[in-house]
This record gives C-alpha cells, structure tokens and sequence, in this order.
C-alpha cells in the first residue's frame, strides 16, 4: 500500500505493509523519516529511525542551504560528498553534499497486493549527476529493498563520494542495544567535535571492537549505552569483511540489519551521539548513526587519498541495500 499525504507542510510518501510502515520526504532530499515495526503481539508500534527532540519543522520560503537546517533525524544520502564542505574543481561543495538539500521527483512503479515500489530521482545543481533510488516493500516480509544508480549526465568524467546518513533511535535504542558488524579497524578524528563530552581518545587507529578512552581506559564499542552517558564521539570503522550488520535490543528481542556492498561503500560512518551531543543545533539528541560511505574522507580529499569514485560521461554505477528487521 502506498499513501500520499503531508507531515508539517512536507509532502509524505508512506510505505506500509503487514509489518513495516517507511515514510519519505521526496521534497526534502528524500529523507526517510520514520521507519516502523508493526506487530499484533505487540502493544507499541517500534520506530527504529532517530527523531529529534524538535522534530520536522515546516518547508522555508527559501530552499535549505545546510544539512542541519532542519535536520529531523531519520536517514539521508550525502551525495556528491560526506562529512565537512570543500573546494572541489572550482565548487563549493557543502557540508554532506547536495541531494539532501534539493526536491526529489517520484513515481509509483507498483502498487499491488503484493509489492509497493517507489522510484525516486534527483539532478545535482552543483555537480554533473543524477541519483536514483527504488524502494520495494513486499507483501507479508519485514524487508526493505533499495536499488540505487548514480549517472554522470555532464560533458566529463567527475568523481564524488556518496553516504548513507542512517540514524537509529525512536523506541528501538536504549542502553543493552549490541552491535555486531565484522569490521577490523577503528579509527577516530584527529580533532574532537564536542572534547567535554568525547568519551573516546582522538586519533587512534585501533583492532575492533575496542577503542582507548580518554582515561586510558578500553571501550567495547559493541555495547550501546543509554542517554545518561552523557558522550558525543565520531569512529570510522574499516576493513569490513561484509557488509553487514546487526543491532540488536534484547528487551524488545528486535535487530536491525543493513546489508551494503562493500566494494561501494567500503567505509562505515560510527556516529555515537550518545546524549552528549551539547552544541546546537543537536541538542540533546540520542541516537547511533551507523553510515555506509564510499570514503571516510569529504570529496577533495577523498580525492587525493584516492579513495573518490569516478564516472565518465553517460557512465553509471548501480547498488543495493537491503534493511530487515527480525524476531529474535
């Protein structure tokens, strides 16, 4: 089933079948802002996606100019850069890229008894590319199903890096929660964004799962702690041996699993806004962003790292994600 509606003035494209419910902003970036579990023997709906606390704010007369602007958690794509804005070929390329600022064009592939599936589209300003995403939802799985292809539509080859702004929170996440991912390395920010509520040592390069806090001590980064901790950290993790991970909450005895390519996105963006997130505009927001990136690096220097992907004219790169949400 599918449904059109608006949320705070913003046009909402729903989703739904027997046990998933996934909302989508196609105006705004083509956010995905809540993403639910709906069972019979439960007595609450389970929202998996981070909301803030302020919530989806009305469109501007004006389009958004920055990420955060009116950031209301859920899930993103950062294309044709992630992480801090750069220079780029003469550009200016913003902070988490351009897409997430600009409407999305939509059409209804399917809508039937037994399969909903979107497709949505998007031509960067900035840069010469255009990104597409299809979203199924079959009939009776718990299965979200996402194919994306990204085109070079300009007149020379171009390179850019590409993300998945994924942030869990809602009534899924809370102290208990476990991580399991097969990654190897970690790696932390030479400079810390918030330092009064980093719980983690900067710049370190470190075995998964455990990372050097700054008493010295060791921290299990596999155990998801509660909004007390009161911490703000960024790790990278890297040499992923699948990509693939599992987020599980005993108490509600629900995961959460993201299945990625990794010869895509070999990175994985560990965002740990853990309650400590104390500088606006992310106030008091609890949640773990865990982000499939194409480099742990913004485009320039992604660039230089030689870690970019590049497309020539009329080239195109195609993936998938796959998120289920199992019983455990």
């Amino acid at each position: 089933m599918l449904i059109q509606t608006t949320v705070n003035g913003h046009t909402a494209l729903i989703l739904e079948n027997e046990h998933l419910r996934i909302g989508v902003l196609p105006e705004k970036g083509a956010d995905i802002f809540e993403l639910i579990y709906k069972s019979a023997d439960r007595p609450d709906d389970i929202q998996f996606l981070m909301q803030t606390p302020w919530g989806l704010k009305p469109p501007g007369t004006q389009p958004p100019l920055d990420f955060l602007e009116n950031y209301e958690g859920g899930w993103q794509e950062l294309f044709p850069n992630a992480n801090d804005g750069c220079q780029h070929r003469g550009l200016n390329i913003p902070f988490h890229g351009e897409v997430a600022l600009l409407p999305w064009h939509f059409d209804v592939l399917q809508e039937n008894e037994h399969e909903t599936a979107l497709h949505l589209s998007v031509v960067c300003k900035r840069t010469s590319f255009r990104l597409e995403r299809t979203m199924r939802l079959r009939h009776d799985e718990s299965r979200l199903l996402i194919h994306e292809k990204v085109t070079n539509v300009g007149n020379e080859s171009s390179e850019f890096v590409w993300g998945h702004h994924i942030v869990l929170g809602g009534n899924f996440l809370e102290e208990g929660c476990l991580l399991d991912i097969p990654a190897q390395q970690i790696f932390t920010p030479d400079i810390l964004y918030e330092p009064s509520t980093a719980r983690l040592e900067s710049h370190q390069a470190r075995e998964w799962p455990s990372a050097r806090g700054r008493s010295g001590e060791s921290v299990d980064l596999r155990f998801i702690p509660g909004p007390q901790a009161h911490s703000h950290d960024d790790v990278i993790l890297g040499g992923l041996k699948q990509g693939v991970y599992q987020i599980t909450n005993p108490r509600l005895k629900l995961s959460f699993i993201l299945k990625w390519d990794t010869n895509v996105f070999p990175w994985l963006m560990f965002w740990q806004p853990y309650g400590g997130a104390d500088l606006p505009p992310l106030t008091g927001i609890y949640g773990v962003g865990l982000e499939p990136w194409v480099s742990r690096y913004p485009l320039s220097d992604a660039v230089k790292a030689g870690q970019a992907k590049t497309l020539n004219l009329g080239q195109s790169l195609e993936t998938d994600l796959v998120v289920e949400i199992q019983s455990t």
